[in-house]
């Protein structure tokens, strides 16, 4: 499905941020995974944007976004921005689907709104410290990055698999592939971008300290083989979380929306026909 029709900006922190506007009916507000864009949701809109009016942007840096504003210093500044975003567009109230850094300011956004956010999904996520050991794996990544202007091969070797389940170079091949692509390609432009963001992302505040405020219907969902976000960790979030529902992914690793997008659609659609009205 070609969703370039349904692509459209706005400017915030003066920036250009893209984003897809496609369906009719309430609206869900999606969050991509860093070093991924809005294409990321591509089985998910084809099947939600029959019922549901879908906002899908692309973080900074990532699609047909600008680089980061100046401005922009953490999850929460980002979640302000997406709040615009929906001012922008006079949307009241909606449901936040974030996967990875989309459920972080995905969660950031529901405390910011709690009047306007009506359910919120994280897959793939954790909305606490990120812990020391990965941390400073991560941050070591973003520096090779950084002093190379670029993603090295032997840095993308190391990346990409952890993005997928066990053997995707084989389940997976044109997914793999694409995705080590993407990351060869990388504009030198966006490097500076990309080197904030994992900063920001695997530097952000512990969120927990706030779960008893979110009292919204939240779903938490992790892929059995995420070896960035593990199961271990949503168990974490469900266990704060009153009230939150908390579902395994099967065979899937990090971007479970194409890893497995027919089990992601029907969970989605079953919770959010319990929650809201199509």
């Amino acid at each position: 499905m070609n969703f370039s029709s349904y692509r459209n900006q706005i400017t915030v922190d003066n920036k250009r941020l893209s984003y897809l506007d496609i369906g009719d009916g309430p609206v869900l507000l999606f969050g991509h995974s860093y070093l991924w864009d809005s294409q990321m949701w591509a089985p998910q809109l084809a099947h939600l944007s029959r019922h549901y009016r879908c906002i899908v942007p692309d973080l900074w840096g990532h699609g047909h976004s600008d680089p980061i504003p100046d401005s922009t210093h953490s999850l929460q500044h980002i979640a302000d921005q997406m709040l615009t975003l929906m001012d922008t567009l006079k949307i009241e109230t909606f449901s936040v689907i974030g996967l990875s850094v989309g459920g972080m300011w995905g969660a950031e956004l529901a405390l910011k709104a709690p009047t306007r956010v009506t359910t919120l999904v994280m897959m793939g996520c954790f909305i606490g410290f990120e812990p020391e050991v990965s941390r400073t794996k991560y941050y070591n990544m973003l520096d090779i990055i950084k002093a190379s202007q670029g993603v090295p091969a032997p840095l993308i070797e190391q990346i990409a698999p952890l993005f997928f389940a066990k053997d995707a170079a084989q389940n997976t091949p044109e997914l793999f592939a694409h995705f080590k692509q993407s990351l060869a390609e990388l504009n030198p432009e966006l490097v500076e971008t990309l080197f904030r963001l994992g900063k920001i992302i695997f530097g952000r505040r512990d969120t927990m300290e706030e779960v008893e405020k979110l009292t919204l219907p939240c779903l938490i969902m992790t892929g059995v083989e995420d070896s960035v976000r593990p199961v271990l960790e949503g168990y974490l979030m469900h266990d704060a979380i009153d009230g939150s529902e908390y579902i395994h992914i099967p065979n899937a690793g990090h971007i479970s929306s194409l890893e497995q997008p027919e089990f992601i659609n029907e969970q989605l659609t079953n919770f959010l026909n319990k929650h809201l009205k199509p």
